[in-house]
């Protein structure tokens, strides 16, 4: 009930639009503004009791309490480092952004981009702070964790050794935006150290929300040129990098002036008539505001005299501006990666933009219950969570022969960072598509069985499964509905995940799960229907256990079953437990004796015949036991469909740490979804009763 509570209490914060950026949760409920003008009442210093200046803050390996790296470091504010230090001076520039002795360049980079965009970044570092005006030394950043927006504060003591900071800094080392920011994100993770290695798509989905998506350049799609017209049509952040083969070659730059290893942008791509041609052109910037291509395309290239003298002075300004264009196929050729963040349709302001279609679901894998691994294992792949996808309008592009719908899917497993200093890691996950037979469109109450999978091939999948905190790829398929599975490589890997679909046309999704439903027979027989052979059995065992009143007790009932099970090879069993006994005794004791009469005890003894028989039919390996798969068959055979949900509480209740359930829980297990869905039926017959009354 406390879930249920929480569960309830979570949709409606998410209904009143909390998590939003204009609404963002607070961190640890930490509230910025209180806590500052606190700090300002008590002429005091801000001290975060939740991210305290000690060495666990830093990390728990490498950089842990015991580690060289971390010896005579000293936690200092900025006002300790200089006379007059800047929160932002002169706007943020890539020059505040220097690396430390951190292996976060994956977030740096992706910090750098964000100095790009003003109106992205103000969305992470709000305006609202300084070390001059309310100084108080407390700050704020938001960013955007598996679907909301989070405020997070920190203190502003800062790790340094020998006066100088540990982590990120400012080339001039007087503005402090860039390590206060690092710090806020390395709080969020739980450790500075958390931050070590990662993709620069991760940073900028934590600063915007969006989708983030990379091409490797060697082999790019076909359609590339169109992706990269379309993104900047949505407003897309883009951008590009040339792979180094070695620290030295950081920053060198060619001869033909391009940068290895430096974070580049695109901000255009036009297609020109050249020489009786149509020629692919793309625009990049240098963030450096110098340093451009001298190649074919460059400012100053003779290439330019061929084009239309209109189209040339809307399209180049001939100056050092870091700002240059160059063909596509020279693109392709001398860069290597290319990454596009694409934008939530909430972060764009400007009309001007074509923006996706969002939409957000959020899931777990549990061991035993939901946890299928991928379809490299068919008697567990069924189990994992499945969502549809309805796509219903065709792109909107007159230029492409292939008609379809776009959509990008991104599959994105939670909190793992903050796992790191308990031994965890990122999970090997990835997805797959199914089309949705015609005979079953439209539903979204039939979880998908291990025959359908084994009947049908995906459609479509992940390119791989891979240890990243997400795995995303682009789709182009007819309109219809599909079956998205997303899962771990291997079963048994417990993780929570959310999953986005951007689609260029309104995209419906779905969690796919069956309805909880039970088909209960519920008929009990008259004495005068019972067997005469089991009636002079329940007189024998009644008679030899209390012989005065002829009834059967909780303690008689654990002796009676355990002689039952112990002649029996097929099915391992120490008996009943007495709290299954019970169980029992509960569900059939229709005269509140607390003891089972003869028809009770026929009713029970037909429910463990028909018991017996599903749990022998469905224990595939002949072990005498049943593994938490094997009991979701066994359910639906005695006419019980229940949801992952539903299927998750029953593994932690009735399963061993090795997933198994032996004959005697698996009774337990039954004679509880009994009790719950006769008790359900009996409570929907009285709401129905009363229905009707009130329209008497």
């Amino acid at each position: 009930m406390i879930g249920l509570a929480a569960k309830v209490a979570r949709d409606r914060a998410v209904a009143s639009g909390c998590g939003t950026h204009e609404k963002a949760l607070k961190l640890l409920d930490q509230d910025f503004e209180a806590l500052r003008d606190e700090c300002l009442q008590s002429g005091t210093l801000f001290k975060d009791p939740s991210f305290p200046a000690i060495p666990s803050a830093l990390g728990f390996n490498e950089l842990g309490p015991n580690s060289s790296k971390t010896q005579g470091v000293v936690w200092k504010r900025p006002t300790d480092l200089c006379s007059e230090p800047q929160f932002i001076s002169g706007g943020a520039t890539r020059t505040d952004i220097c690396q430390g002795a951190l292996g976060d360049c994956w977030l740096l980079a992706a910090i750098a981009s964000l100095t790009l965009n003003e109106q992205v970044l103000s969305r992470v570092v709000p305006k609202d702070q300084s070390f001059q005006d309310k100084y108080a030394g407390i700050f704020h950043f938001q960013f955007w964790q598996f679907g909301e927006w989070v405020d997070v504060c920190i203190d502003d003591r800062l790790p340094t050794k020998n006066g100088e900071l540990v982590f990120v800094h400012s080339a001039e080392g007087t503005e402090f935006w860039s390590a206060l920011m690092e710090k806020a994100y390395a709080k969020l993770n739980g450790s500075y150290e958390a931050l070590s290695g990662g993709a620069t798509t991760e940073g900028f989905e934590d600063f915007t929300g969006g989708l983030a998506e990379w091409f490797e350049l060697k082999k790019p799609p076909p359609n590339l040129f169109k992706i990269v017209q379309k993104a900047l049509k949505a407003g897309s952040l883009l951008g590009c990098s040339i792979d180094i083969t070695s620290a030295a070659e950081t920053e060198a730059v060619t001869f033909q002036k391009l940068v290895k290893g430096h974070a580049y942008s695109v901000t255009a791509a036009e297609e020109v008539s050249y020489r009786g041609q149509q020629e692919k052109l793309i625009r990049i910037r240098n963030p450096w505001g110098e340093v451009e291509w001298t190649g074919a395309w460059s400012d100053n290239s003779n290439e330019w005299n061929s084009v239309d003298p209109d189209v040339r002075d809307r399209l180049i300004k001939r100056c050092d501006d870091g700002e240059f264009w160059m063909s596509f196929n020279d693109f392709l050729r001398h860069y290597s990666r290319l990454e596009i963040c694409n934008l939530t349709p909430d972060t764009l302001s400007s009309e001007k933009y074509k923006k996706w279609s969002l939409t957000k679901m959020d899931g777990n894998w549990r061991r035993g219950s939901t946890a299928g691994g991928c379809r490299n294992y068919p008697d567990t792949f069924w189990i994992n969570p499945q969502y549809v996808i309805k796509l219903e309008e065709a792109d909107d592009d007159p230029d492409d022969d292939e008609e379809g719908c776009t959509f990008i899917i991104g599959l994105m497993q939670k909190n793992r960072r903050k796992a790191r200093k308990m031994g965890e890691d990122m999970q090997t996950i990835g997805f797959a598509i199914y089309e949705v037979p015609q005979q079953m469109a439209g539903q979204t109450n039939l979880h998908l069985s291990r025959d359908f999978f084994l009947r049908n091939k995906a459609r479509e999948r992940s390119d791989t499964f891979i240890n990243l905190r997400e795995v995303l790829n682009r789709f182009k398929l007819p309109a219809g509905e599909y079956i998205i599975v997303p899962s771990t490589f291997e079963p048994h890997k417990t993780g929570d995940f959310c999953m986005r679909v951007f689609a260029e046309k309104n995209a419906e999704t779905q969690v796919v799960d069956d309805k909880p439903e039970a088909n209960l027979d519920e008929d009990e027989l008259s004495e005068d229907q019972i067997d005469p052979g089991f009636k002079n059995l329940f007189k024998h065992l009644a008679g030899e256990m209390s012989p005065e009143d002829k009834e059967i007790s909780v303690f008689e009932l654990c002796s009676i079953l355990k002689k039952v099970l112990s002649s029996r090879d097929d099915i391992k069993s120490d008996g009943f437990s007495l709290e299954t006994c019970r169980t029992i005794v509960d569900l059939l004791d229709s005269d509140g004796s607390g003891k089972l009469g003869l028809r009770e005890f026929n009713t029970l003894w037909t429910k463990i015949l028909k018991y017996q028989k599903a749990y022998r039919s469905t224990d595939t390996d002949k072990s005498g036991t049943m593994n938490s798969y094997e009991m979701r068959r066994a359910l639906e055979t005695l006419g019980f469909k229940l949801n992952s949900e539903l299927h998750q509480l029953l593994v932690a209740r009735f399963a061993d740490e090795d997933l198994s359930i032996d004959f005697d829980n698996f009774v337990r297990c039954l004679l509880r979804l009994e009790i719950m869905f006769s008790k359900w039926r009996r409570l929907q017959n009285k709401t129905t009763a009363g229905n009707e009354y009130l329209r008497v």
